[in-house]
């Protein structure tokens, strides 16, 4: 004997459909959902912040001004001419500063989505 999930009346085994409620007795398997990808992507990684851009700049500019004061200018024959503070310039406190402020911006994001 089935039972019918919907409103519990016994049916026979080989009914297809309750003799109370109708509701079908046999398991359906749906066809998957076709997905958008455009969809996917955006529900895993959400919205892009307008501030994103200008953060990922930043830090481009950044890098490329590393390179320039710890590569180019202390090998060029220049750095005789310029001052100290420029050939000697660290710029290893400035990572540091920029993953601290990377790390406060995705805090605020996630504060702000919940």
């Amino acid at each position: 004997m089935v039972y019918c999930q919907k409103c519990g009346t016994q049916n026979d085994d080989d009914a297809e459909f309750c003799k109370k409620c109708s509701n079908s007795l046999t398991t359906t398997v749906k066809a998957p959902k076709k997905r958008n990808d455009q969809c996917d992507e955006e529900c895993a990684v959400g919205e892009r912040s307008p501030w994103s851009k200008f953060f990922w700049g930043i830090i481009l500019i950044l890098f490329g001004l590393w390179i320039v004061f710890s590569v180019v200018i202390p090998n060029t024959s220049l750095a005789d001419e310029l001052p100290s503070w420029i050939v000697n310039f660290e710029f290893w406190w400035l990572i540091g500063l920029i993953v601290a402020i990377a790390i406060i911006m995705t805090g605020i994001r996630i504060m702000i989505r919940k």
